[in-house]
């Protein structure tokens, strides 16, 4: 599908500009901190706790989309024996914020980083989590650093993690690593990274796990101008979520093994929900056999067809329902993430969500063989309302914005007609549904005199682009 983007027309751009700064204010969120907060994280920041153990001999490298500071991760592998070893180093907030502090109220308070376009609202002061605490490259940091041992075929041998100095040796973003990887120029570690990754993958689809591929929306800010981009993922970024992911299933096995801890679940799908999905997809022509289980049947689907694309829209029905479990002295009911088709916990991103930074420091006691510290086990029962919270704002905020951006490119053609795919029709009034525009990338209501055609291409009116209202609808021709 074509993907060519549209920036914001430049007479709507005070107006978005206004609009951003509005919504933060109705959604009380603000990119700046506190001075009490900023003058302890400055202070924690100037006198760094540097662990004894010391591993800076290691080559860390990190992969992060161009121009981030806020790095949480830095990676090296290497063959172990007849397998593979995987150091993960993840950015070590605990030593720079104090419990019950300043920074860590603060950090309680925000949840999670948002992110909007050419801003950010930091969960962390940048003193922080864009400098002291983040693994930039030719810093020595503080790290917890887990050490996941791997068999041939991928799976998982044994996993520990510790404290310990790392240095990154250099800031890797994905489009390069991956024109290395298809030129044959990679650095070794990114040969190694495929061949892992792939075999993760394979892992994957044995256990019955499932991502969908839809395209994104993004946001680009480009010399002051926004625009709003289709994209999807390229195999590297597939391949080091299966890192990110083989830590968050290590740490998520700790925990239960320890029965203290705070996973990240998702039910698994119920019967009648398959069911519908299997509805839809014969609705819309894909062929869905009976034996074909859902994980398998995602993987058939191309991105790049309009009635898979309405597919896999369909599909997220199935994905509603993650949350957190945070668990003392039991094991929770249900604790697998359905999705991933493991126990899994979010451990590997603390400089942008909090809830990493008590599952680390939770799996530092474990394999240290020392009790959990009482602040982390007195804070367990608050955060899955804390991140729960958090999770709704963000995906207020970063929808909010897509319309907003969306209204400014689009103002000035109401009137003008476009290529769309009907990505989803409302079950109670099947006039009005989505629309994912191929031109600019779009997706935004839809109404029409007749049930809309779910999953076929059609041509739609701009009705209405009001940058005041962050809306933009359209209607079929």
């Amino acid at each position: 599908m074509p993907r060519r983007p549209l920036t914001v027309a430049p007479d709507s751009a005070a107006a978005v500009a206004a609009q951003l700064d509005a919504l933060e204010a109705e959604l009380e969120v603000t990119a700046e901190f506190p001075p009490d907060v900023l003058a302890e994280a400055q202070e924690s920041a100037a006198s760094p706790q540097l662990p004894e153990r010391d591993l800076t001999d290691l080559p860390f490298v990190t992969i992060d989309p161009p121009g981030a500071r806020d790095l949480d991760q830095a990676m090296h592998l290497e063959r172990a024996g007849d397998g593979y070893r995987v150091y993960y180093a993840i950015a070590d907030v605990g030593s720079f914020v104090r419990p019950g502090g300043l920074v860590d109220a603060e950090a309680h308070r925000r949840g999670q980083t948002l992110y909007g376009p050419s801003r950010r609202i930091p969960l962390h002061p940048p003193v922080l989590s864009e400098d002291a605490a983040s693994l930039l490259a030719d810093q020595e940091r503080p790290a917890l650093v887990w050490q996941v041992d791997l068999s041939p075929t991928g799976e998982g041998r044994g996993a520990e993690v510790f404290r310990a100095r790392v240095r990154s040796r250099a800031q890797h973003d994905y489009a390069s690593v991956q024109a290395a990887v298809d030129a044959g120029t990679a650095d070794p570690v990114f040969a190694l990274l495929q061949e892992i990754g792939e075999l993760r993958q394979r892992y994957e689809r044995v256990r019955g796990g499932v991502s969908l591929p839809l395209p994104d929306q993004e946001i680009v800010a480009d010399d002051g101008r926004l625009r709003v981009e289709y994209r999807t993922n390229l195999p590297v970024e597939g391949w080091n979520e299966q890192i990110s992911l083989l830590v968050g299933m290590a740490a998520a096995h700790l925990m239960l093994y320890a029965q203290v801890g705070l996973l990240r679940t998702l039910p698994p799908a119920e019967p009648r929900a398959v069911s519908r999905l299997h509805r839809t997809a014969d609705a819309l022509g894909i062929a869905w056999p009976a034996e074909m289980a859902y994980p398998e049947f995602v993987r058939t689907l191309d991105p790049d067809s309009p009635r898979d694309v309405a597919m896999l829209d369909a599909c997220t029905s199935l994905l509603r329902g993650a949350g957190y479990v945070a668990f003392v002295d039991a094991v929770p009911d249900q604790p697998e993430h359905a999705a991933i088709a493991s126990e899994y916990a979010h451990a590997t991103a603390p400089l942008r969500r909090l809830a990493d930074r008590y599952v680390g420091e939770t799996c530092l006691a474990i394999c240290a063989g020392t009790p959990v510290p009482a602040w982390v086990r007195d804070a367990l029962d608050g955060l899955p309302a804390t991140m729960q919270a958090s999770e709704r704002l963000a995906h207020r905020y970063e929808r909010e914005v897509v319309d907003l951006v969306e209204a400014g490119m689009l103002a000035g053609r109401v009137g003008e007609d476009f290529d769309a795919v009907v990505v989803e029709a409302d079950a109670k009034q099947p006039m009005r549904g989505t629309a994912m525009i191929l031109d600019p990338a779009v997706e935004a209501a839809v109404s029409s005199e007749h049930d809309l055609p779910v999953g076929t291409r059609v041509r739609v009116r701009l009705t209405e682009a009001d940058v005041d209202a962050r809306r933009v609808r359209f209607s079929l021709v």
